[in-house]
């Protein structure tokens, strides 16, 4: 090549070394800390990091948790230091871990020299305003197994210095949340927690973590596990999408700035796809692809913008966008820009350029979590606008046709949700989400202590019976199935969580299951899962009979009867089918003693083959046998206040937290359960195998 830089990958590590180097850091003790109080010694080096975004580093967690058995990782305050200038001048600045992944390390952590869990990611802000470099982040979900670079602090001179090496991506591991490094070159213990970059595509993939025992090649984490970073249980907020969005915005504001000479990764992207294109399959500028400004435009305008209400609506928008249903094993999709990982190479017409353009005229009318800056939607609309015309003008009409459904739609579900408001002011409660639910399926395996799991979203009343998976197993104790379920039910909720609440948990079990106690088990946050989210039990078996749908529409609106179900004055009895069907239609069965044991589990059934789609139940205390009076008179009060079972869901995961915050009046309510059949939420129909035969 002219410049003196050579072809293929060579090239690239040679364009994007100064780049990655840049923004890679050394992380150590605080100065004056643990190690060496009273000093300005740095001390040892316990890992490398890399800048994502201003203020904010990613490291691994067995790197920040260094010579700190005993102390809390997140809150740990650590050293960094930094190139702070272009001439290779550094600095050191004090960070804190603001999380880490899984968030289980806190409570558990591996023995010495043993792997730590996956991800094995930290967050660390840095906690004084300081110049410095990020890195460009992919935007997809999993890596193309092509040539790379890792970087990271070595000492082979005696002296703390940053080096990369170049290796091949050999593959995934972990469902795709560790790549597998070739063996080409040793990966040094100062490395762990360097950026591994595809020299293909001229972007950062991943999180380098482990060398293998022996020397040569290692695994690194995808860095789309960040997605995975601990959301509120209230709804889809939290450090992912900041620090995403402030890299997007990092990245554009570079992009724009006549300031500074020095290459951005743009200018990089842009120099690697001029030069070679078929070989690096970049953005190039043609018609199937946008160029790297426009990409970069693009991101920047999006994190311009409030983050999507859901993970769903991301979805929906790429698969309108993409012309299928988009790839559901990779982790749930949080942000404008996530969406964009996922139309890369889509089928059909028009290429990967139309069906981004596409998806951000989709996201121009969509309903934000909040107002957008002035002036935000309309930007992204005039960029496309523009885009669309540069790659073929015909697409621009087709997608001011699209915009223009667009903006009535929303104007329609605006109204509808005013009114909706107007109406509704008056009620304390209302229902759970409409939208889609995490599905927990369960089963036992007979005569044997262990269960089957299969989680799922169910995508609700709007595609009745639509069911996208997301993990399953076998052959799990019934003590092992919440640390089984931890990461499973948290990608659910990613998917379905939004930004006006948490969303719906269905349990799927027979009967002698019902007492599995989910809505007490603790995944994240050390809170209940039924004090941050309504949790309702499903029969799997049908939809209840002929009765089940008058019952079904009676008990929703109300007003509500409860009635003793499998006890009179507090001794247990067996209710006939044909007392529960003289019932009337809004009456609310309530159970109050194991759902396992007979006459209760008799009661379940027979409840449930005369058509009663909700009912009430609960696990009880622990410890020899006390009056079930106190639980039955709570309930006839809530059940009367509530006036609907509709409200129901919502209702019952109040009490849970009333009761979860000590609050004496809401005791009785510990252990309460609810059967919430609803009709316009079919289960599929369908068992997963039962382990090997």
């Amino acid at each position: 090549m002219p410049d003196g830089l050579g072809t293929g990958s060579a090239r690239a590590y040679a364009l994007l070394e100064p780049l990655v180097r840049a923004a890679t850091v050394r992380v150590h003790p605080p100065r004056g800390g643990y190690d060496n109080p009273g000093s300005d010694w740095s001390g040892p080096t316990w890992g490398s990091g890399f800048f994502i975004a201003p203020g904010w580093v990613l490291t691994c967690a067995h790197v920040v948790g260094e010579g700190g058995a005993a102390m809390r990782l997140a809150g740990r305050e650590l050293g960094i230091t930094f190139q702070s200038g272009p001439d290779g001048a550094t600095g050191t600045v004090a960070g804190r871990v603001e999380c880490v992944l899984p968030e289980r390390l806190e409570e558990r952590r591996p023995g010495r020299r043993a792997l730590w869990d996956l991800p094995d990611l930290a967050l660390v802000r840095v906690l004084a305003p300081v110049s410095h470099a990020c890195v460009w982040l992919t935007d997809r979900a999993g890596p193309h197994l092509d040539e790379a670079a890792y970087f990271g602090c070595t000492e082979e001179l005696g002296v703390p210095e940053i080096t990369g090496r170049t290796t091949r991506l050999r593959g995934i591991a972990a469902h795709g949340a560790a790549i597998r490094l070739g063996d080409d070159d040793e990966i040094e213990a100062g490395m762990s927690g360097g950026p591994v970059v595809d020299l293909a595509r001229g972007e950062v993939v991943g999180v380098v973590k482990a060398r293998r025992h022996g020397g040569g090649g290692g695994l690194a984490v995808s860095v789309s596990q960040l997605r995975t970073l601990p959301m509120a249980a209230t709804g889809q907020t939290g450090l992912y999408r900041r620090v995403m969005q402030a890299h997007d915005l990092y990245h554009h504001d570079r992009h724009l700035s006549d300031l500074d000479s020095r290459r951005t990764w743009t200018d990089v992207h842009d120099e690697l796809a001029s030069a070679e294109p078929d070989r690096y399959g970049a953005r190039h500028g043609g018609r199937g692809r946008l160029t790297p400004g426009e990409f970069t435009t693009l991101c920047g305008l999006l994190a311009e913008l409030p983050p999507p209400g859901s993970s769903e609506a991301v979805r929906e928008l790429v698969e309108q966008a993409r012309g299928e249903e988009p790839d559901t094993a990779v982790p749930a999709p949080l942000g404008w820009r996530d969406g964009l990982g996922l139309l890369h190479d889509p089928p059909g017409v028009g290429g990967e350029a139309a069906a981004m353009l596409r998806y951000a005229t989709g996201v121009s009318v969509a309903d934000h979590r909040e107002p957008p800056s002035p002036g935000a939607d309309d930007e992204l609309w005039d960029w496309v606008r523009t885009t669309a015309e540069r790659l073929w003008r015909p697409l621009r009409r087709e997608l001011g046709e699209q915009r223009d459904r667009g903006l009535v739609e929303r104007e329609r579900r605006r109204r509808a949700h005013a009114a909706t408001g107007a109406r509704g002011r008056s009620r304390t409660a209302t229902g759970p989400p409409s939208g889609p639910s995490v599905l927990l399926e369960v089963w036992a395996h007979g005569w044997e202590d262990v269960h089957d799991w299969r989680v799922s979203v169910l995508a609700g009343p709007a595609r009745p019976g639509h069911v996208t998976p997301i993990a399953s197993g076998v052959r799990v104790r019934p003590h092992d199935l919440p640390e089984a379920l931890r990461a499973p039910l948290a990608e659910g909720f990613r998917r379905c969580d939004t930004h006006e609440a948490a969303s719906l948990l269905e349990v799927a079990v027979e009967p002698e299951l019902f007492g599995l106690p989910v809505d007490a088990w603790t995944l994240s946050g050390g809170v209940p899962l039924g004090v941050q989210r309504p949790v309702v039990l499903r029969h799997p078996d049908g939809d209840g009979g002929p009765a089940a749908a008058v019952r079904w529409a009676r008990v929703r609106e109300g007003p509500l009867l409860d009635q003793r179900a499998d006890c009179a004055r507090g001794r247990p009895r067996s209710p006939s089918p044909g007392w529960l069907a003289g019932l009337l239609d809004n009456t609310v069965p309530v159970l109050c003693r194991a759902a396992d044991a007979e006459p209760t589990l008799g009661a379940l059934r027979a409840v449930r083959e005369t058509g009663y789609g909700v009912l009430v139940g609960r696990r009880p205390p622990p410890g020899p046998p006390v009056s079930c009076a106190p639980f039955h008179r709570g309930l006839r009060e809530e059940l009367a206040e509530a006036g609907r079972a509709a409200v129901l869901p919502q209702r019952l995961r109040a009490l849970r937290a009333r009761a979860y915050g000590a609050d004496p009046d809401a005791y009785w309510a510990a252990g309460v359960t609810l059967v919430w059949d609803d009709p316009a939420r079919p289960l599929p129909e369908d068992e997963p195998l039962q382990g090997d035969l």
